[in-house]
């Protein structure tokens, strides 16, 4: 039975159930509108149906300029903190809407308007939440690309969204080296069969780069000599911005976002989900090109006309494992949200916490984690070290904020370490077979979201409705297909393991490899893990399993490798045939901090390897596959 103590929560999620449309109106009344919204859904619309479909408003007005007019416009909206580059800034409300104003209105005098695309190519400075703002402000739909991403990726993207103007950075700058963006741009639009009408360009002290004449301008003095430009009206079901992922056919999948939806969704999530109201100070240390920073640097802190902190750095080397702590402490942060490799970078470096301990954090209330699962010996890690709550969160690119949680506007249940909470109000989760049937509580199927998905989801692919249905809607009839394997238990907790191509088949046993990993991650000498299938002649696949040892870890490596056997045999059973794990200096990962295992798999196997775009240190790969070349 479902613990007495989520009452709250339970209250909650019945309300939504029994009306939803009426729970959605209710959420929107949070919202400005020039035309509010008297239709709440119309399931005739788009792959699935449509939100507020007859509503208009501006969504960078909800942001900043109703937040002005309430009389918050001296409150801080940015903390600018860099440790790269030893700079701070604070942007009050009242300036981040006249610079936003501003290079909207620059954005205007160069043609940009209503459903027009621009894509922005920056890194984590105040520009690039202003660059977003000012799109939405005149209903322009921008597409952030990750700064650094290589210039074919850029490209291709460049070409899917026709941008009339590029708005990027000269540099981004990381620790110990400088990322130049300008040549990547020039090389991007050289090989893209679209060009721009115009790019912008912050010129940053640490490289500023020489402009092509006629196409590239000086960003700052583009805003100084334009007029601030008022809000555009849009509809509700308008796009917001396009988000790009991976696609599996090569081309790169434009995930949608609408005005309307978006907007109730993440203000509505700002109080129930992270227990913040206007002037509490929220930190989402991860980068605008991904969705956590679109939805919560820039368009749900300021919707909540919260202070939402840009951090340029990492959890580690700039300059210690005590970076978090410390913009924690000296920002009054009330709520962090973080991924768990950040976490698990932190431990590996400082197991005891004692830099930590060198911080009042006083202030800080919760740590919110997503971006991949995370494991139980980090979660129960970082509470004990914390003494607050640990929430891990599940969502995804598609869903744009929570599938599942814990949320502190309903008063905390209590939470399971390894589980992603309950879902939230919106979502009815089931875990599937392949026959598209419900297994039962504690069996790992696939988890999919029964039709229609709640606001701020995306309601399509970018001019592909039909990819859209054959990606997530085919597979079972009714539901979106998350593509994550997990499980239901019976008071109704989440356990997201693994994405359903990481449950490998050992001799017709199906196990996951999250589940595998977990026990890895228990060993006190392990700093993180990951697990992968590799080909085997007898059993079809079996688990190879690649650990990180924490920092002044000094045990001889087969020992632990010998340990950790015994472990997953004592915890899973023989069933797992795990007979081989390897230590590695580090794991590949994508730039926002998830391990590519698709590419471990691959150089298991002994295949040939393309070096993912998205990979923060191509060297990586060369380290690992001399590891697995090793009798």
């Amino acid at each position: 039975m479902p613990d007495a103590q989520d009452a709250g929560y339970q209250a909650l999620y019945e309300a939504w159930r029994a009306d939803p449309e009426g729970y959605w109106a209710a959420a929107a009344r949070g919202i400005d509108w020039e035309v509010p919204p008297e239709r709440i859904f119309d399931a005739g619309q788009g792959p699935y149906g449509r939100w507020f479909p007859d509503a208009r408003l501006n969504i960078c007005h909800n942001a900043l300029d109703r937040h002005v007019a309430e009389g918050r416009g001296a409150q801080a909206a940015l903390i600018w903190d860099s440790p790269v580059t030893g700079g701070q800034a604070r942007l009050s409300y009242a300036e981040l809407l006249d610079r936003t104003a501003r290079l909207a209105g620059a954005l205007a005098l160069r043609g940009v308007g209503r459903g027009d695309r621009v894509v922005l190519y920056m890194p984590m400075v105040p520009e690039a939440v202003i660059a977003m703002l000012a799109c939405a402000r005149l209903g322009a739909v921008h597409s952030v690309v990750f700064g650094g991403f290589a210039a074919a990726e850029l490209a291709a993207r460049i070409a899917d969204a026709e941008p009339k103007a590029v708005i990027a950075a000269s540099c981004g700058i990381e620790p110990g080296r400088l990322v130049k963006y300008k040549p990547l741009l020039d090389a991007a639009l050289a090989m893209s069969p679209h060009r721009p009408a115009c790019c912008l360009i912050l010129r940053r002290e640490a490289w500023p780069g020489a402009l092509e004449p006629g196409r590239d301008e000086d960003l700052l003095e583009a805003m100084a000599a334009a007029a601030p430009h008022p809000c555009v009206s849009v509809a509700a079901t308008d796009p917001l911005y396009i988000l790009y992922t991976s696609g599996t056919t090569g081309k790169p999948k434009g995930v949608l976002r609408d005005c309307g939806g978006y907007a109730v969704a993440l203000h509505n999530s700002m109080a129930m989900l992270y227990g913040l109201k206007a002037g509490d100070v929220s930190w989402t240390a991860s980068d605008v090109g991904w969705v956590v920073g679109h939805s919560y640097i820039v368009y749900g802190p300021l919707l909540a006309g919260c202070t939402s902190v840009v951090y340029e750095g990492k959890p580690v080397g700039t300059p210690d494992a005590g970076a978090f702590w410390r913009v924690c402490a000296e920002h009054g942060v009330k709520v962090l949200f973080t991924a768990p490799t950040a976490l698990r970078a932190i431990k590996k470096e400082d197991p005891e916490g004692r830099l930590l301990g060198r911080h009042d954090l006083s202030r800080l209330e919760a740590l919110f984690l997503a971006g991949e699962r995370c494991d139980p010996d980090t979660a129960v890690w970082a509470a004990r070290l914390l003494g607050r709550p640990v929430i891990d969160h599940w969502w995804q690119t598609e869903t744009g904020w929570c599938i599942t949680g814990n949320f502190r506007g309903a008063g905390l249940f209590p939470m399971r370490p390894g589980s992603g909470g309950k879902p939230a109000p919106g979502y009815t989760l089931v875990s599937l077979d392949e026959a598209g049937q419900p297994v039962a509580p504690g069996q790992i199927g696939t988890l999919a979201l029964r039709l229609p998905l709640p606001p701020g989801c995306a309601p399509s692919l970018y001019r592909a409705d039909a990819r859209f249905r054959e990606a997530y809607l085919d597979a079972f009839p009714g539901h979106y297909n998350t593509s994550d394997a997990g499980m239901l238990d019976e008071d109704g907790y989440v356990w997201v393991m693994s994405r359903t191509d990481d449950i490998i088949n050992v001799a017709g046993h199906r196990l996951s490899t999250g589940a595998i990993e977990e026990v890895l991650a228990s060993h006190p000498d392990v700093a993180e893990c990951a697990v992968v299938g590799a080909r085997d002649a007898l059993k079809g696949q079996v688990p190879l399993g690649l650990v990180v040892l924490k920092s002044g870890a000094t045990r001889a490596e087969a020992e632990v490798a010998a340990e950790l056997i015994a472990l997953v045999r004592e915890r899973i059973g023989p069933v797992a045939a795990f007979r081989e794990a390897r230590v590695v200096e580090r794991l590949p990962k994508t730039r926002s901090g998830k391990i590519l295992r698709a590419t471990l798999r691959k150089l298991a196997d002994g295949e040939d390897v393309a070096v993912p775009p998205t990979i923060d240190d191509p060297l990586i790969l060369e380290e690992i596959g001399a590891v697995l070349r090793r009798p």
